[in-house]
């Protein structure tokens, strides 16, 4: 049965892409929730709508017109939170309805909810192209290259942005980066795993590799790893059972969690055990 999964050209782009798009989600994940920025996902998926939504109404490619909204966006975030001095999630706040609400009003002008847009909110993996697993490899190897010579500067901002300052860091700077990085991966992940299920990918892997990981280099190698199995897993599952493949790869996603969360739970009582036997 997996032999004859794995034949098929498309399961295999598909697979390829919904791999690539997992660890770029991973890797920004793990800064974005130590920034407490892990919701702009969410945010700049509901604008990704508005990007869809205008390239169906004037019958362009859907992804490629979402690219300068969503970038427009997430810049406009990083101008709203320094400008007017707001919270984070205020300004995510702000940005994602107005985003989702023209993206309904486009959605109406482009005729309605149909089976392209449907795709593109709830996920459709294996209908990636390759110019899209061209894209896909592009913007890790971009990621990649951001990381290695920037990794210090990164983890300073990421723990505390006053001390990364003091250092002469460009934090402004990186923040910007980093947000653009994730806006890009947004887009291309609304044919993994869909828009309204994109923040999920970003999210989960980072979180249940904090449970885990004893380093900083661990979180990402265990967030990566958990993001990769989770596509595989959840399409494997979606094609076996025809259930959608967005939402199952989401599923694995959190079951890796609550497994985690427990296992965490079981090592911390052992070792209260412990502590207490040996007094």
């Amino acid at each position: 049965m997996i032999s004859e999964f794995l034949s098929y050209g498309f399961v295999q782009r598909g697979l390829l892409a919904g791999s690539l798009v997992a660890v770029i989600c991973a890797l920004l994940g793990v800064f974005l929730v130590l920034k407490r920025l892990s919701l702009i996902g969410d945010g700049l998926s509901h604008v990704c709508l508005t990007g869809v939504a205008l390239g169906l109404l004037t019958q362009t490619s859907p992804l490629y017109m979402s690219v300068p909204v969503v970038l427009v966006a997430s810049l406009g975030i990083l101008q709203i939170m320094e400008k007017i001095k707001i919270y984070g999630d205020a300004a995510i706040g702000i940005v994602s309805a107005a985003g989702l609400a023209v993206g309904i009003l486009l959605t109406a002008l482009a005729g309605g909810f149909n089976a392209d847009l449907f795709g593109f909110l709830f996920g459709s993996i294996l209908t990636v192209g390759r110019g899209e697993v061209l894209w896909c490899a592009v913007l890790l190897a971009a990621l990649l290259l951001f990381l290695l010579f920037y990794y210090r500067d990164l983890i300073a901002a990421s723990f505390d942005e006053s001390f990364a300052r003091t250092r002469g860091i460009a934090v402004r700077r990186l923040n910007a980066t980093l947000i653009i990085f994730t806006s890009l991966a947004i887009v291309l992940a609304c044919k993994v795993v869909g828009i309204f299920l994109i923040s999920a990918l970003i999210i989960v892997p980072p979180v249940t590799a904090l449970l885990f990981a004893k380093t900083f280099k661990q979180v990402l190698w265990l967030s990566c790893v958990q993001a990769v199995v989770s596509v595989w897993v959840g399409v494997y599952l979606s094609f076996l059972f025809n259930i959608p493949s967005g939402a199952t790869i989401i599923l694995v996603n959190l079951v890796f969690l609550v497994a985690a969360f427990i296992y965490s739970r079981m090592g911390r009582s052992y070792a209260q055990g412990e502590r207490k036997n040996a007094r």
